[in-house]
This record gives structure tokens, sequence and C-alpha cells, in this order.
């Protein structure tokens, strides 16, 4: 158990990085490596497939949970309440006690991006009151390049909806991609009184042959200030699910040779971020 001064929510692996996996042996990797929990992918090519949701999903918690760890969060492809997928995945999560799940991507076309933006509004407060009905709230995740990037322009939208039900997912990575040195602070006070979970990544700006480029790396290794980052969710007193994402390129010439590594890269990542949270909620 968490003492009452240090962090006390749950690390969980972001299920994507290995595909491979079924639910039993994500599960005891998972646990084998260190963390709490899963974040587990409920759209086309994850974990559990859309269709089989409201029969697959129990299977897999049930798996996760024999090897005692939790699901806190659902990422899933979600943009809209009129999908057909939308009830079953959060109503089966509801029921299953699930407490978050991530939507999917809202993209600018950039013909007018106000307008575009009104249109977010309408459906993702549709989406946040299907997920409220099914006992399930919405975390926005922020990701460079799409509506939400700057996070100003969602803030619009989701000052307007109920906190328990409408918050952030943030991501700092993508953050700091949009925001440079003070930006990415901007949106940290911007989300606190919101925040649900959180996902760790880090990146840098590389000059290559083709101009500059977004490279993924290793936590710690990019541009991310982790330290002054942690400091500011131990102000917010930021408890909630973290997951860890493993973006960068792990190589690997053969399927086992590429999860063998993908498994090494979360061991010392997951070892980087429980120091910093040692560190900041000492």
């Amino acid at each position: 158990t968490a003492q009452a001064n240090s962090f006390n929510g749950t690390l969980c692996f972001f299920s994507k990085h290995l595909p491979e996996k079924n639910w039993q042996q994500l599960a005891q990797t998972v646990k084998n490596l260190g963390f709490d929990g899963i974040d587990l992918t409920v759209r086309p090519g994850g974990h559990v497939l859309p269709a089989q949701a409201a029969e697959d999903l129990p299977k897999a918690i049930a798996a996760i949970n024999a090897e005692v760890l939790a699901v806190p969060m659902i990422t899933t492809g979600l943009t809209s309440a009129n999908d057909p997928m939308a009830k079953p995945i959060l109503s089966t999560a509801g029921k299953l006690g699930i407490p978050f799940f991530k939507p999917g991507y809202y993209k600018y076309e950039f013909k007018d991006v106000r307008r575009e933006l009104e249109k977010f509004g309408v459906e993702f407060s549709a989406l946040v009151e299907l997920g409220k009905l099914s006992g399930v709230q919405c975390g926005f995740h922020n990701h460079d390049g799409n509506i939400g990037a700057p996070l100003w322009d969602v803030a619009t939208v989701i000052d307007g909806l109920d906190p328990k039900w409408a918050g952030y997912y943030f991501d700092v990575r993508h953050a700091v991609v949009e925001g440079g040195s003070g930006g990415w602070k901007i949106a940290t006070n911007l989300v606190a009184p919101r925040l649900k979970m959180i996902a760790v990544k880090d990146f840098y700006w590389e000059k290559t042959a083709k101009g500059w480029r977004i490279a993924n790396c290793p936590l710690g290794e990019g541009m991310v200030d982790w330290r002054q980052y942690f400091k500011l969710l131990r102000q917010a007193n930021f408890h909630g699910p973290v997951s860890l994402h493993l973006e960068y390129e792990i190589p690997g010439a053969t399927a086992a040779a590429k999860e063998e590594n993908t498994i090494a890269a979360a061991q010392r990542d997951i070892e980087f971020l429980k120091a910093r949270l040692a560190e900041a909620y000492k």
C-alpha cells in the first residue's frame, strides 16, 4: 500500500505495445515488470475488438484481474455517441467498474477551425453524456496536430461539461511538441482541476535532410522536463492512472525479438517513471 505522502495512482502499461500477447500473457508480463494495471485497447486492432466488446471485455478483465492487476482505463476509438459500438463498449465498461475511457481523435480540416471546433463540441458532449449514463468518465487525450492540441480550444467545450464525467487524459509529450517552453506548463495548469489520467512518453526535435521532425525516445532522453512536470502534478494532488507508452522505434528482426526488446524498454521506462514519481511525491 502506498503511504499517504507518496503517489498512489495506478501505473499502467498501454496494451497496444504487446499486440501478440493474449489477455493472460499480457497480464503476466506486465505484472512481472512491476506495473499495477493495464490501459486496455478496446478499438479496431486492439486487445478487445469493438464488435466483441460486450462478450470479450468481461473475459479480458477477468484474465487481467486474475493476475491481481487493475484496469482503471480503456483506450477506445470512439468519437461519436452515434457510433453503434459506443453504447455496448461503454455500458460494458460501466458494469465492470472501469472508471475511465479515452475517446478517439477529432481532426481539424483547417478549412474553418471555429466551425470544426463547434462540431467537435456537439459530438464530444454527446459522447460524454453516454459515458455518464454508463457510469464511465471521459478523459480527453491531447494529441499534436488534432483538435485539442493546444488545449485552449477544447477547454472552451470541456469547461461547460460536468467535471465528474468530462476531464482530461493529459499527454505532456504532445503538450511540449505543441507548446515549446511555456505552453506545456500553461496546458498542465489548465487541465489540472479536471485531470483524470495521464499518458507518459518522451520525444525530441531532430534535424534531418528532409527538415525538422519529431523523434520519439525513451523517457528522460527527450525534451519533457519530468522533474518539473511531476512537481506540478504533485501540487495539483494528482493520483489518477498513469499510462506508459513506448512510441519510439524498438528494434527486432523477428516478432519474438521485437517483443523481447519491448519488454526490456518497458522495464527501463517504468524504473525511470517510478524514480521521478517517488522524487516528486515524497
